[in-house]
């Protein structure tokens, strides 16, 4: 009688991390599908039983843009250096809120993963990197309404003076990601164990984008205060796509250089912090 031998199969090793910088990008890759799952359950459960469904990724930017007309450029009188009122805020609106909405997804993980987290292995990085992505496409859609309320200022003669530097959009989108990413999960990882320190991040985030210059130009602040501005490294971000798309703002290679090493520096944080809690975090969350 003849016996049935094992299928061969391949022994699954599971090695211990050997430190806290290291970051899997090839089980990463593995589980793509689960990023593709995340990204898919963060889009359609935002709209899924509403009456306008996408649209409501336009909603908020078109009253946010009418709000800051009436507020900033009607009643406090701030400048928008000569560029119209609906495509500056519009600009700004649209990169806070992937910044923001990134930021939240990001210093979230820890909290409200926890139950998943806990019974199935997986990296943990895809949650956060989905969030990006999901948040990318629901910009993505704020951005094709820039480009038509833009398209319709120029088919009625206003003077848009839209330079070559437009091309680095890519690029200022990457640093903002990665701003976004770093401080999250620095957040995320300290208020896994801290958990009243969500109620400050939420705050701090409203006041931080007041020195972010998504509702002003920087050159409306004096010296001393303009100073301080240029310590946030997103302010070169806000102004270079200002500066490429509507001709208002500025363009400053050693501010972009200087987000980009602050970024650097913010992930190399990021990596150890989260890779330390993400050890011991459900002994707290």
């Amino acid at each position: 009688m003849e016996t049935l031998k094992p299928a061969n199969r391949q022994p699954l090793v599971i090695r211990p991390r050997k430190g806290l910088l290291e970051v899997d990008l090839k089980a990463l890759w593995r589980y793509r599908d689960l990023w593709y799952m995340y990204v898919r359950r963060d889009i359609v459960t935002y709209y899924k039983q509403t009456v306008l469904g996408p649209l409501w990724f336009l909603v908020q930017p078109v009253l946010t843009t009418v709000m800051y007309m009436f507020v900033f450029g009607g009643l406090a009188g701030i400048s928008t250096d000569g560029a119209p009122q609906p495509l500056f805020y519009l600009s700004g609106i649209m990169l806070w809120n992937y910044f923001s909405d990134s930021f939240n997804a990001s210093s979230n993980v820890f909290a409200t993963n926890a139950s998943v987290f806990g019974k199935v292995y997986f990296p943990r990085l895809v949650v956060p990197l989905a969030g990006l992505t999901s948040n990318l496409v629901k910009m993505g859609i704020q951005l094709v309404l820039f480009v038509l309320v833009y398209a319709g200022y120029r088919i009625a003669g206003q003077g848009l003076h839209v330079n070559a530097t437009l091309l680095l959009f890519p690029l200022y989108i990457l640093l903002l990601a990665g701003h976004a990413l770093s401080w999250g999960l620095i957040i995320s990882s300290v208020t896994s164990k801290y958990r009243d320190l969500r109620y400050l991040v939420g705050f701090g985030l409203q006041l931080f984008m007041y020195a972010t210059p998504v509702i002003y130009p920087l050159s409306v602040a004096s010296d001393k205060f303009r100073t301080v501005l240029e310590l946030n490294p997103l302010t070169p971000v806000f102004e270079a796509f200002k500066y490429g798309c509507l001709g208002c703002g500025s363009l400053s290679w050693g501010g972009l250089l200087y987000s980009a090493v602050f970024m650097a520096v913010a992930l190399f944080v990021a990596v150890i912090v989260f890779n330390r809690v993400e050890r011991t975090f459900m002994d707290t969350v």
